[in-house]
């Protein structure tokens, strides 16, 4: 997806607080790590950002008993090339406490610093920009929309009603909060020596006296905080659902003087697959799979064996190219079941490190990779031992956004 940002924008950071145990939703998991639509809800939000070339840094601020799970789960779900943009520090017992962290492990170089709520994964690119543009002009905007209900003010032991609150020139904060990134540690420090405590950054730097501006925020920003806010939000993804399903098919001879390479694991064995890359029709076949779901053809048109750059390549090496341009379509596998065919060796050993292989070149968890092994009980070429074969089919699932 092209970005409505260029990228000769000054570098930008966002800062993603997701230190909370998520008490109001209930459960034993904090929220960012609930299911939405078959994606943790903090991975959907932090991909929210990754078409902007500006941004150049994602601080994500987890929890310390979460750290290590939140890093997991990231680089799991996040397609490889956008990893080194990816930083963690740990929160603390406030969202100002953590946001504050997170600002102390930006980068020199950033220039303007984003603050966006975790549970906010319907954060459109427009949005983003506005308040991206808002700083860079005005120093210090959030986003916002107007309220549209009638307010009411009430006494808070009887609910008896006392006015009508004028809804005229009342807006509804959202994230992000976008400021100048000294004006943001100015606020934080200004904060810290009065003992000052925020409810948001735009608090914090109305108490430091700069006028923050409100730029126009998305009616669908919305924040999930109680179980019915989920409800809510897999009902907003709904109608972006699309299912593709790909098969895929590959075979290779058993020569000597070869490495034997399946799902990216090296089998010791005599003999190895022949061909213009490693020949790794595991991958070979799982690749061809996404190809077909994505309606774009086989391998072999986007990898020519007549091509010397893809002389004894790692076939991993071709599903993650794949993988990418299926993200770039708007597309993520959501499952993939592979069957390989072969009479010798034996690969039950093998198949837990092949499935980890190949869960990692599609950016997907391991349980969403299923592979097996079999013998043709000695019948056709795979049964006499000159060669393997291997069979995939995949679902995949349109994403939220073209990430």
């Amino acid at each position: 997806m092209k970005s409505n940002i260029s990228s000769s924008f000054p570098p930008t950071a966002v800062i993603i607080p997701a230190a909370g145990t998520g008490s109001r939703m209930g459960g034993d998991r904090p929220k960012q790590f609930l299911d939405l639509c078959g994606r943790p809800l903090l991975v959907r939000t932090c991909r929210q950002f990754l078409t902007l070339e500006a941004i150049t840094s994602i601080v994500i601020v987890a929890h310390p008993d979460h750290e290590l799970e939140t890093k997991e789960m990231l680089f799991t779900h996040l397609p490889q090339h956008i990893h080194h943009k990816l930083l963690f520090a740990q929160g603390g017992a406030r969202r100002q406490d953590s946001v504050h962290a997170g600002l102390h492990l930006l980068p020199a170089a950033i220039e303007i610093v984003l603050v966006h709520d975790a549970a906010r994964p319907f954060v459109d690119e427009d949005t983003i920009a506005r308040t991206m543009d808002g700083a860079r002009t005005h120093g210090a905007v959030i986003a916002a929309v107007p309220v549209k209900d009638t307010l009411k003010k009430v006494i808070a032991d009887t609910c008896i009603i006392t006015t009508t609150v004028d809804r005229s020139d009342l807006w509804q904060a959202q994230t992000p909060q976008a400021a100048d990134k000294q004006l943001l540690l100015s606020a934080f420090a200004n904060a810290s020596a009065t003992d000052f405590q925020g409810t948001d950054e735009a608090s914090l730097l109305e108490h430091l006296g700069v006028e923050v501006q409100v730029v126009l925020g998305n009616e669908e920003n919305v924040k999930i905080t109680h179980p019915g806010d989920l409800q809510l939000a897999e009902k907003l993804l709904a109608h972006e659902k699309i299912m593709k399903i790909g098969h895929g098919y590959d075979a290779h001879r058993l020569v000597k003087d070869r490495k034997l390479i399946l799902g990216g694991v090296e089998i010791p064995y005599h003999l190895g697959l022949d061909g213009h890359s490693d020949a790794d029709v595991v991958c070979h076949a799982l690749t061809d799979a996404v190809l077909g779901a994505m309606g774009a053809g086989d391998i072999g048109r986007h990898f020519p064996d007549s091509d010397a750059q893809y002389k004894n390549i790692s076939s991993i090496f071709l599903l993650e190219q794949v993988i990418e341009k299926a993200q770039q379509a708007g597309l993520q596998l959501a499952n993939a079941d592979i069957t390989i065919v072969c009479q010798q060796p034996k690969l039950a050993g093998y198949l837990n490190d092949m499935q980890q292989n190949l869960a990692g070149g599609c950016a997907v968890s391991p349980q969403a990779v299923n592979i097996k092994a079999t013998t043709t009980e000695k019948m056709g070429f795979t049964g006499r031992g000159e060669g393997i074969s291997a069979h995939a089919v995949v679902l995949m699932g349109s994403t939220y956004n073209g990430y």
